[in-house]
């Protein structure tokens, strides 16, 4: 089997479990959960930056 064989042996697996009612909550879901991981990544990187910017206007401060 192919990966694309793969793909869809998963995708008919899952239409048989969930049915096709719940498929598009799934993918809302999944989704949904992607785009928090991202932004909590981008997140991490703003607080780093805040936390360098204010110990250097400290230091400046004195």
């Amino acid at each position: 089997m192919n990966p694309d064989h793969l793909i869809l042996a998963a995708l008919f697996a899952l239409l048989l479990i969930y049915g096709p009612n719940k498929l598009p909550q799934l993918g809302n879901a999944l989704g949904k959960t992607i785009k928090n991981v991202r932004d909590g990544m981008d997140g991490v990187g703003d607080d780093e930056t805040a936390i360098v910017q204010d110990s250097a206007t400290d230091a400046d401060r004195q």
